[in-house]
Formats: C-alpha cells, structure tokens, sequence
C-alpha cells in the first residue's frame, strides 16, 4: 500500500526555514547593499550634501530590498508547492522571484519617481520606456541578477574552514 500523506510542505521543514534564514537572507542582504552602493550615482541623492544622509538611504533601500527578496521566494515557494529542498523546482523559484522583484520594483520606482517624486534619477541613468512611464534599468536588472545570485549561493555547500 503507498503512502498517501503530502510531501513536507517548505514551511514546515526546519532545513528549508534555516538556509532561507541563515543563508538566502544573508546573501541577498549582502549583494543588495553592495548593488545600492554602486548604482549610487544614478540617483540625484549621490549629490546630497550628508553623507549620514546617504548612509541611511542605503541601509533603508538595502532593507527593503531583503524584505522584498524575502516575500518574492515566499510566493514562489507557495506557487510552486514546494517541499523539502530537495523537491523544490530551483529554476521555477528563480523565475518566479525575478518576475515578482522586477514587477514591484517597476511599480515602486513608478510611484516614487512619477506620483510622489521621492526622488530622482540622474543623468547616468540608463532608462527603458514602458508606456508612458521612463524606469531605470538599473533597479529592474537590480532583480534579474542579485536574487538568482543570492540563490545560487545560497545552495552551494556550506564548508567551515580547517582547523589545523
């Protein structure tokens, strides 16, 4: 007779919550603070006169970056009904937290650079049309590249140094 319970939702397997926690959110912490200070001159705020200022813009963006990474697997783990870590279908995980981070993004940079004028790009701004709204290349790319990155190394072996 075969076992008819569920597979070990993602949720439910401490492994999967603890490399989400201890290595996923790391990594993409990591890789979006250093992508935040390089695309600083593509925003009009590398010309602010604090740098406290600009410090803080970097924390607060790279912050939400994290959280906006974490929610995006969170919804690609749901839609894809992932298990165990070894059930999850890798490249429909990363397909779908590109698509979520890059459909926010484009929205978040909508609302803050055309509604609310936040804040603005500079002329190094490489930018795309899409409609009638102008976006920056840079944020989208932002989520096209650090999230499969971050989960690329979030699944390589973890090897603690020798001891010698």
């Amino acid at each position: 007779m075969k076992d008819r319970r569920a597979p070990e939702a993602w949720f439910r397997d401490r492994t999967a919550l603890a490399l989400i926690g201890t290595r996923y959110l790391p990594w993409l912490a990591v890789l979006n603070l250093g992508w935040e200070i390089v695309q600083l001159p593509l925003y009009t705020i590398w010309h602010h006169p604090s740098i406290a200022y600009i410090a803080y813009a970097v924390l607060h963006c790279t912050a939400g970056d994290a959280l906006i990474g974490l929610a995006a697997l969170v919804v690609a783990l749901v839609a894809t009904r992932a298990g165990t870590i070894e059930r999850w279908n890798h490249a429909a995980v990363v397909c779908i937290v590109m698509g979520v981070g890059v459909s926010y993004t484009a929205y978040s940079e909508w609302m803050n650079t055309v509604l609310r004028a936040s804040w603005t790009y500079s002329a190094l701004m490489p930018t795309i049309r899409i409609a009638s709204v102008e976006l920056g290349l840079s944020p989208l790319l932002q989520w096209v590249v650090v999230p499969p990155l971050a989960l690329w190394l979030t699944r390589r072996p973890h090897r603690r140094p020798e001891i010698t």
